[in-house]
């Protein structure tokens, strides 16, 4: 009898837990999105939510508040490196060797050793997916010389930038006294680096493996769990020291909208992802993307005579949407600079650039094209043209 009520009792509990709503709490999970800014909730102790392209703040805490950014420093890093790869003056490919004081570094390592040979990508790769310290100390070998002249490079570029909150005291983030920023000056390197969107592809990888040259591969993984669990996230770097706990500066895009939130100061890397993804939540669902160009479509009718039969049409070369906040009033605005001082003019060569404007504020160009070639002639040409308009005038 005994048996039979315990057996029955089981089942009944069981059935009753069945019916009730489980609720399993993944490291991945974010708060629902609020309705507005004024139902966040950010456990931080800063934070930050932008987009990136108009800089429209959407949510901030404590913001202008100095605090150590940990590995976040290295979104500065990552920006210096790609302005040289960009600009021409250093190659991804270009080979650096790693230097004592490189393999030295404490923390979180690519575990390279003294006298590797590694590409600039591959240690961009180190820095953005595994928060290498040694990896960021050979880039700023190879920019600077010495990490100390690299060092007062960062702090060079950051008041052209005007991050004026902020002091690098390495390239790194490992701790040192002086060594602080805010989530807004976090915000604006971070903003500058999205202009260079191959460091996404690096930022964005969950897991890479380099093996070339070594008799043990090395396995990074990316600190960013984001990456992994928060649709669209693809960067960009994450921090944590026992001073300045949880850091993070976290880009995501969705339907063509992106949003960019740092993180400064949370107590543990659960209420960070949180928090994060939180306001990324609530920015990809306050704004949409509108298509302002189209590559390879009319822009604008250039002409070149009074009689209008000496023209050419100015194309798009690439495609240019911006985000505009829903049910929001956007007042955009093309203006198309041509340059008209030539005397012929090349298909598909650039002859000018279209100029975006958003409530008054520029936030993009486009490079025009010409759709055909056309010989506009010298001045003495342009005079007997002229001649010839005005008795075709004539009454």
């Amino acid at each position: 009898m005994r048996k039979k009520y315990s057996l029955s009792f089981i089942l009944a509990f069981l059935l009753i837990f069945n019916m009730m709503p489980i609720h399993v709490f993944a490291e991945s999970e974010v708060a629902p999105t609020p309705n507005n800014s004024e139902s966040i909730v950010v456990d931080a102790r800063s934070a930050l939510l932008i987009e990136p392209i108009t800089g429209k703040v959407l949510y901030e805490k404590n913001s202008k508040e100095k605090f150590a950014p940990a590995s976040v420093t290295k979104v500065m890093t990552m920006l210096l490196t790609m302005e040289a790869v960009d600009s021409g003056k250093i190659n991804l490919q270009d080979k650096v060797t790693v230097s004592e004081n490189a393999k030295r570094m404490g923390g979180s390592t690519m575990l390279l050793d003294i006298g590797e040979v590694r590409t600039v990508e591959e240690l961009l790769k180190g820095v953005a997916i595994a928060s290498g310290n040694d990896a960021a100390v050979a880039l700023a070998e190879l920019l600077g010389g010495t990490e100390e002249n690299f060092v007062g490079l960062m702090n060079k570029r950051a008041k052209e930038l005007g991050m004026n909150d902020t002091t690098f005291k390495n390239c790194n983030g490992l701790p040192i006294e002086g060594h602080e920023t805010t989530a807004y000056d976090i915000a604006i390197m971070s903003k500058e680096l999205l202009k260079h969107p191959k460091i996404l592809e690096y930022s964005g990888t969950y897991m890479e493996t380099i093996s070339e040259g070594r008799k043990s591969p090395i396995e990074l993984v990316n600190q960013n769990k984001l990456v992994r669990f928060f649709d669209g996230c693809d960067g960009l770097k994450t921090g944590f020291t026992n001073e300045a706990k949880y850091c993070i500066s976290a880009t995501s895009m969705r339907n063509g909208v992106r949003v960019l939130a740092v993180i400064m100061g949370a107590p543990t890397y659960k209420v960070r992802n949180r928090d994060a993804g939180m306001l990324m939540n609530y920015g990809l669902a306050k704004f949409e993307n509108k298509e302002i160009l189209k590559k390879d479509t009319e822009v604008e009718k250039v002409v070149f005579n009074k009689k209008g039969d000496k023209f050419f049409t100015a194309m798009a070369s690439t495609d240019f949407s911006i985000p505009v906040e829903k049910g929001s009033e956007a007042n955009i605005d093309k203006k198309i600079k041509i340059d008209k001082s030539k005397t012929s003019y090349v298909k598909g060569e650039k002859i000018g650039q279209c100029e975006i404007s958003l409530n008054g504020e520029v936030i993009g160009t486009v490079d025009l094209y010409c759709d055909r070639d056309l010989k506009v002639g010298g001045f003495l040409q342009n005079l007997k043209s002229n001649f010839t308009n005005l008795f075709d005038h004539a009454v």
